[in-house]
């Protein structure tokens, strides 16, 4: 079997599965049956080979602990504390939640990992809010869906995790790389929600005093605390990732159940489901895009596809921009982690060709990846977020187009000058960069 009908094979069933509506990772396991039934020189076994041989990966432990961090956050009230501390530093603007919403997006993500959570958890706390003090539906889960983003580009991130393992980075490095990118996406949100509020006339807050400030600092200090130590403990060698997964637990563990005593043990079941549920479909993604991606390599498609993309990837900046396009696209229609798997390793030999360093490569691929869990028909946290809402999806795309224009912007940025990425990896930890 030829590279050619081994990929026309593998993508047009796994696209005719997903018009379908076919879940996303039992389309990519069910493209690969045909060619291991095919090909005499494959055995059917092998599939179920290549998916335990991604399950057994130390590195992916990290997957389920950062999920279980950030649902103990969600039932714990720190999400809520964390909305109190935003407020006191940014309700005062126009549009005041808007900015609320981002800014304690960006301090969730630095504990959790997850956008789908971070729109799970403010969203639900957020968007009855804005509603109920006169916040278009529309706009309000624009930028709920939005800044959730930055839950896997700031860092700690899943997808910075799993895209460490798989393609042999620096996940230390990958962690310091997001906070530029994720500071600089915020702020275009909040450019985006300054606009909006000018437009509508959206209310905002009375200055909080310093005597309102300190106090929501302090009742937030134990949650703030907490991106220092997962994310120092990584860069500064003291644990892996998966071991920092485990401690975001405990923290948060601890902090719910004996310091704000907000968690009840009975909740304790409920929140272990929801985080096995919701790990076990990015599990399960893995281990089908792993298979998909073990024949992508076997049939040394990524090499095929890099030989006619050489012609126009003859910098970085032009590589920059085909990732970018390409991993966009293919983020409308599925989820991150399988998109990151499959694109990944095929626009991988190009990055390298370029001269692309691995993790501008990494950063560019993650906030394109990012930017697809809010656009359609995919769109994960935009879907979640217009459940939160109860509004359909159309009713929320234009505003959703609008919020994004600036982000996108910023990744053309991170496209454009390297060092956005760089600058702090190579300062902190010159020795892996």
């Amino acid at each position: 079997m030829t590279a050619g009908s081994a990929a026309l094979i593998l993508f047009g069933v796994c696209t005719g599965l997903l018009v379908l509506r076919v879940p996303v990772a039992v389309a990519l396991g069910l493209a690969c049956v045909p060619i291991f039934v095919l090909d005499p020189d494959l055995l059917p076994v092998l599939m179920l080979g290549e998916m335990t041989k991604a399950y057994n990966s130390f590195i992916l432990l990290a997957v389920p602990f950062f999920i279980l961090a950030a649902n103990m956050m969600n039932s714990s009230g720190i999400t809520q504390r964390l909305v109190d501390f935003s407020r006191s530093m940014v309700g005062h603007f126009r549009g005041g939640l808007g900015h609320i919403n981002i800014l304690v997006s960006m301090l969730f993500a630095g504990i959790s990992g997850s956008s789908t959570a971070d729109a799970a958890g403010i969203g639900s706390l957020l968007i009855p809010a804005m509603k109920k003090q006169g916040y278009d539906s529309s706009f309000t889960v624009a930028i709920t869906a939005c800044s959730s983003v930055m839950g896997v580009i700031v860092p700690p991130s899943i997808l910075m995790i799993v895209w460490g393992g798989i393609m042999s980075v620096s996940i230390g490095g990958l962690f310091l790389a997001g906070f530029i990118p994720g500071i600089l996406v915020g702020l275009s949100q909040m450019v985006a929600v300054w606009g909006f509020a000018h437009a509508r006339g959206y209310p905002v807050y009375t200055r909080a005093s310093l005597a309102d400030f300190v106090h929501s600092l302090g009742r937030a200090v134990f949650a703030l605390l907490a991106p220092a130590i997962i994310i120092g403990g990584v860069v500064f060698g003291f644990v892996t990732p998966t071991e920092a997964s485990v401690i975001a637990v405990l923290y948060t563990g601890v902090i719910g159940l004996a310091l704000y005593r907000s968690v009840r043990l009975g909740e304790i079941p409920r929140v272990l489901y929801e985080t096995g549920r919701l790990a076990s479909i990015s599990l399960f993604c893995i281990g089908t895009a792993s298979a998909f991606g073990w024949l992508l390599a076997f049939y040394q498609i990524p090499k095929a596809v890099g030989q006619v993309l050489s012609t126009w990837t003859t910098s970085v900046t032009a590589t920059g921009l085909v990732v970018a396009t390409a991993l966009l696209f293919i983020g409308c229609f599925i989820d991150a982690i399988p998109a990151m798997i499959i694109l990944g390793t095929i626009l991988q030999p190009l990055a390298d060709t370029s001269g692309m360093h691995p993790i501008h490569f990494a950063m560019i691929g993650i906030v394109a990846l990012a930017f697809g869990l809010v656009t359609p028909p995919y769109g994960l946290c935009l879907l979640i977020a217009c459940s939160i809402g109860e509004i359909g999806v159309k009713q929320a795309l234009k505003d959703v187009a609008i919020v994004l224009l600036p982000m996108l912007a910023i990744l053309l940025l991170i496209i454009l000058f390297p060092d956005l990425v760089l600058f702090l990896p190579r300062l902190i930890m010159p020795q892996y960069v």
